[in-house]
């Protein structure tokens, strides 16, 4: 089978998610996999950027969107010219963006069918773009199959009509581990406990439930915050700073950073008010790190059975008992990273193929 891989964002998770999901494709005996990421991707830069032969020029601010978008009909022939010459016998995007149509008009041209994975059902508080939802929901109703991560985004989609119909089957997926360029971590002369916040700041994260349980949980001497990423300044934010061993970092953190930053800490926190599943989570388990969440949306679903998960319900109460038991036990040793991250993406790899071999007319 030959695949054509899709995923069209410059930053963040998307772009690394589609690489490791081609990755793990290739590996599959009969397999011939053909990877589209965004020509100006920042993964592209990195030393250990993946092998792309679809690049495509995307956009940069609603300006070039527009542009792009008003181009399609002319810009999808030369596109589908470029697919051609691959010969895939069907396409998946890995993870939904705003030009995706492009995509679809060019796929069309050539009479190939695609699938999609779709990691957020709903539009999170303060998170994309206006029409984000809008267009996913146009891409999918496209597609020949749609796949979900979690069983909380299944659900969703089911809801929408968006998936789960003899016409449109729904495929269900699984997040594997992230793997990330982490240091040794190397022995503390002090029993502190180092906690993270990595990711966007934005509402929905739960910031503003942190900030109330670090104020309720008092100074403590062996505890060290950093919350890291990018994100409106809010009132969470100012309340963070103004506690005594927090630390707030409101930039882009670009990729050769994560490593260090994921070697720091101890735990991972992630205090959210709702989730579909967590790429954060998913790049803490590889790094052999504790992961502190809420149970909203898939997170519980994702972290079950993780030996480094604490679970808590999404308020401040909760979410200090929590702390206060991770304070309990700073000396024991992380959970063992995880050796091969690549095995967890073979699974994905294989039960996508599979059930894709079992949608009707599917594959070309």
């Amino acid at each position: 089978m030959r695949i054509l891989v899709w995923q069209w964002g410059r930053f963040g998770a998307a772009p690394r998610f589609a690489a490791a999901l081609a990755e793990a494709l290739r590996s599959l005996p009969d397999t011939q996999v053909v990877l589209s990421l965004a020509s100006s991707a920042e993964l592209l830069r990195t030393h250990d950027a993946p092998a792309c032969e679809l690049p495509v020029a995307t956009y940069s601010g609603l300006a070039g969107f527009l542009w792009r978008a008003a181009c399609t009909p002319l810009a999808a022939r030369g596109l589908a010219g470029r697919i051609a010459s691959f010969h895939p016998d069907i396409a998946v995007c890995a993870m939904p963006g705003p030009l995706d149509l492009l995509m679809v008009a060019a796929l069309r041209r050539l009479n190939l069918r695609f699938i999609v994975i779709v990691h957020d059902a709903d539009r999170h508080p303060g998170d994309g773009l206006p029409l984000q939802m809008w267009l996913q929901r146009a891409l999918c109703r496209r597609a020949a199959a749609v796949g979900a991560l979690t069983g909380h985004v299944a659900a969703r989609l089911r809801a929408q009509g968006l998936a789960g119909s003899p016409s449109r089957p729904l495929l269900l997926l699984s997040h594997p581990p992230m793997a990330f360029d982490v240091p040794p971590r190397t022995p503390e002369a002090d029993a502190t406990l180092r906690l993270l916040s990595f990711g966007r700041l934005l509402p929905y994260k739960g910031l503003d439930l942190l900030a109330e349980a670090l104020h309720r949980l008092g100074p403590r001497p062996g505890l060290a915050v950093r919350i890291v990423g990018q994100g409106p300044e809010t009132a969470a934010l100012d309340a963070l700073r103004a506690l005594p061993g927090v630390t707030v970092e409101n930039r882009w953190v670009p990729e050769h950073e994560i490593g260090g930053l994921l070697g720091w800490s101890d735990v991972l926190v992630l205090p959210y008010r709702e989730a579909s599943q967590s790429g954060v989570a998913a790049a803490a388990i590889a790094a052999g790190r504790r992961v502190l969440a809420t149970r909203v949306g898939g997170l519980a679903e994702q972290l079950a059975g993780e030996p480094g998960a604490v679970l808590c319900d999404p308020d401040a109460t909760s979410l200090v008992d929590a702390l206060e038991g991770l304070l309990q036990m700073p000396r024991l040793p992380l959970p063992r990273p995880l050796a091969d991250a690549g095995a967890a993406w073979q699974q994905l790899a294989a039960s996508l193929v599979q059930q894709v071999a079992a949608v009707p007319g599917a594959v070309s």
